[in-house]
């Protein structure tokens, strides 16, 4: 009767251990397991992408000309349209001579082309390309009777597809007395707007009064 007695307690007593450690589990300690686990939640991470500015102007540019569809449309049409471009360089390279002089060895083309309006002149003297930008060398002077203003965002500079193109000036000033002196600048273009473009027009007026108006035009595109 003992031993039947402590076999009926030895059951209950496990039925109720087991029915209280329903829905318990041991932790799994395993390296391995971590180790996985590790990975998989490293792997989930991603670094932030940074965009650079040539990039940033490509996107706007190609938005503004409605051409944010037609990109691989756009990369044929280059492609095929370099045989044609490299013939418009050879054929217009002697009414280039015409209005520039520069030598075959040097990256650096002189350009001394220049525009004059109400005795305010604006000449483009060099080009070139320098950290993924074209730098178009430029010489204000002004010998009217009268100071001149100007605001360098009116600056308008188009390739001769007719695309407008972003532009940077630095160095002139937003006025020009009229005494003569000559100041310098840059003109700074993202190459990445040029595309296949060969030649390139400038055109600045004064601010407010947009009494005179300097433009220039078939100014080459240093390669």
């Amino acid at each position: 009767m003992m031993l039947g007695a402590g076999f009926v307690s030895a059951m209950w007593g496990f039925t109720l251990g087991h029915e209280a450690l329903k829905g318990v589990t041991q932790p799994d300690v395993r390296p391995t397991k971590k180790f996985a686990g590790k990975q998989q939640a490293s792997s989930g991470k991603e670094g932030v992408a940074m965009l650079r500015e040539e990039d940033i102007l490509v996107n706007v540019h190609a938005y503004i000309n409605g051409k944010g569809k037609d990109s691989e449309a756009k990369e044929e049409t280059k492609q095929s349209s370099k045989p044609e471009a490299k013939e418009a360089v050879s054929s217009s390279s002697d009414a280039f001579n015409t209005q520039a002089s520069f030598t075959s060895t040097s990256s650096n083309i002189q350009l001394p082309i220049q525009s004059e309006d109400r005795g305010v002149s604006l000449a483009v003297t060099s080009a070139s390309q320098e950290g993924g930008s074209l730098l178009l060398k430029v010489r204000l002077k002004n010998e009217g009777s009268d100071a001149v203003r100007f605001l360098y965002s009116f600056l308008n500079v188009t390739d001769d597809q007719g695309r407008a193109l972003s532009a940077i000036t630095e160095g002139l000033p937003g006025e020009v007395p009229a005494n003569g002196e000559e100041f310098s600048g840059t003109v700074s273009i993202p190459t990445a707007l040029l595309e296949d473009a060969q030649k390139l027009s400038l055109t600045l007026t004064d601010y407010p009064d947009q009494k005179l108006r300097l433009n220039m035009s078939e100014i080459p595109v240093a390669r």
